[in-house]
């Protein structure tokens, strides 16, 4: 690099970890963005200047790492989050959430629930999301404002739908989504997402896959989330719900399934084989009594998988870092074996992989020369991130949402000490609380939701 070369930002004085491919940490490192890019990365000597640039951040002493990649949420049901909790999926969905979404959802209030959702996703280490849901519009006009990275799946299900209230139209309806936003943003990647396999016949499947071929955007679909749903897929088609979606030929390598707890060694070896990106939402599935994705079996079948939180509605935040802890403690208390799914396995899940599940791994995920600039820093000056022996350790059992201190993504910085620059927090909480005593007067009124 010229020496005279003045860099856009300059991050220095922090424990540097790149999660790249040999989890390279760098004790004192030095990091220098340059038009929305890494362009050194770097240990700092003690003698040498710092670097001219327009912007300087000292860490202080704290963690500099990737943003984290949130590969599962429905980014308006903020909008509902604790209104249906303590039920059974089938219940949740059928008795409250779409009720609730076919009495409530409309452009406005998805907008201004994303927005919630996008605060808190920035202020606790989010820099990409992938979501899906319906007047995704709303969802990509919020997101693009709030400065965060995301991949944006309008919703397909068959029948009437918030936006779409033909379901003949679902498909016609995310092909004019993915046209309207596709090029249009540095930020925003549009797609799909069909809901699932019980939700969407054969037809939409194969018509919703050859939309996302033509305009090569990623096709997501919740897969063999429950037991019932096996059953269901089975009595019908004589098929799992992963060999049923493979005989149609949905699965290739622009697909994420989500969940995927329910599928034994064929699925799993079918989705590897398919290239298939999994996202795992451990949280919720808690919540829902789901089950438990067998997520050894996909890294030793090579599965690109990656974490999600799903919606607030059923987890009940977006806190990645709660969700590192979550599956590392259920996979080895299930298993019986403390070894499984060490911290730094599931850093890398919560970055890279994340970021290779939904396609975007030669962009993000990892402090790589080259890749975009998204990075957040953690402050590590606090009673219980102290003493510090592992960066890798703190991240995923002792560390919290409300632990970042500072984000940038795409070269531009969105949080600094713990206040976000692109969206106002308090109008956005005012705007939403009064949401919230809407739905809530009507429910307590024994109106039905």
């Amino acid at each position: 690099m010229p020496e005279d070369k003045t860099y856009d930002i300059v991050v220095h004085n922090g424990i540097l970890l790149t999660v790249n491919q040999t989890f390279d940490v760098i004790e004192k490192g030095l990091v220098c963005i340059a038009d929305g890019r890494l362009e050194r990365i770097e240990a700092q000597t003690s003698e040498e200047q710092l670097p001219e640039a327009r912007q300087i951040i000292d860490a202080r002493g704290g963690i500099i790492m990737p943003g984290l990649v949130n590969t599962h949420t429905h980014a308006p049901m903020s909008l509902f989050r604790g209104l249906a909790d303590d039920l059974p999926l089938m219940t949740w969905l059928n008795d409250y959430i779409f009720k609730a979404e076919a009495r409530w959802l409309n452009p406005e209030a998805v907008y201004t629930a994303t927005r919630l959702s996008c605060a808190e996703m920035l202020l606790s280490g989010t820099t990409t999301c992938c979501d899906g849901y319906f007047f995704e519009d709303s969802v990509a006009q919020a997101v693009e404002e709030s400065g965060m990275r995301a991949i944006l799946g309008q919703g397909i299900i068959d029948f009437p739908a918030p936006g779409v209230p033909d379901p003949e139209k679902n498909v016609a309806e995310a092909l004019r989504f993915i046209r309207n936003w596709q090029g249009k943003s540095s930020l925003i990647s549009p797609g799909l997402f069909c809901h699932s396999p019980y939700t969407c016949s054969e037809k939409t499947l194969r018509e919703a896959r050859r939309v996302a071929d033509e305009t090569d955007t990623l096709f997501q679909i919740h897969v063999a989330e429950t037991q019932s749903e096996v059953k269901q897929i089975q009595a019908k088609h004589s098929l799992s719900p992963v060999q049923y979606l493979d005989s149609l030929g949905i699965l290739n390598s622009r697909t994420l399934a989500v969940h995927a707890i329910w599928v034994d060694e064929k699925d799993m070896g079918i989705m590897a084989g398919r290239n298939v990106g999994v996202s795992v939402t451990t949280e919720s599935e808690m919540k829902l009594a789901s089950g438990v994705a067998p997520v050894a079996g996909f890294l030793e079948k090579g599965v690109a998988l990656g974490l999600g939180t799903d919606g607030c509605a059923s987890n009940n935040n977006l806190d990645m870092f709660q969700e590192m802890d979550f599956l590392a403690k259920l996979h080895k208390v299930t298993n019986l074996d403390p070894t499984i799914l060490d911290a730094r396995q599931v850093l890398m899940l919560a970055t890279r992989g994340g970021a290779k599940a939904i396609g975007l791994a030669d962009q993000i995920g990892s402090l790589e020369v080259g890749k975009k600039a998204d990075l957040i820093i953690i402050d590590t000056h606090k009673p219980h991130l102290t003493p510090l022996y592992d960066p890798s350790s703190h991240l995923v059992y002792a560390a919290g949402g409300g632990d970042v201190r500072d984000v940038i993504i795409d070269g531009r910085l969105v949080v600094k000490d713990r206040t976000l620059l692109t969206i106002k927090v308090e109008d956005v909480i005012e705007e939403m609380e009064h949401l919230g005593r809407q739905i809530a007067l009507i429910a307590s009124s024994g109106v039905e939701t």
